[in-house]
């Protein structure tokens, strides 16, 4: 039980670093973010999930969108790409995740 309810909270309860390390190699819309995120990171997040987040990183400025126009191919879509912004904090988490890392599993010395 222990063990999933950290996997739960390192997954699902905090997808928006998932969702802006997959922004950060190029803009996706909705769906493929999804399905990138169960490609490369072996879970799956709720449809509506993934679009109220990227909303709320929206709203604080991690990601922008663009629209696109519709096209032969397809219906017009939404695009999302992180901003220098979510650069930042993307960066943030990863050196505080590098650091409880170290502190958690470091080898004691002698």
């Amino acid at each position: 039980m222990a063990f999933q309810r950290l996997v739960r909270k390192l997954t699902k309860e905090n997808l928006w670093l998932y969702i802006l390390s997959l922004l950060k190699e190029g803009p996706l819309y909705g769906y493929e973010v999804e399905r990138m995120i169960e490609k490369r990171f072996g879970f799956r997040p709720g449809k509506v999930t993934c679009y109220v987040v990227l909303y709320m990183l929206q709203k604080e400025g991690l990601v922008a969108v663009s629209q696109t126009v519709p096209s032969e191919v397809g219906p017009p879509r939404t695009y999302y790409r992180i901003t220098k912004k979510g650069e930042e904090f993307l960066e943030k988490a990863k050196e505080f995740l590098d650091n409880l890392r170290a502190q958690l599993f470091a080898e004691k010395k002698d």
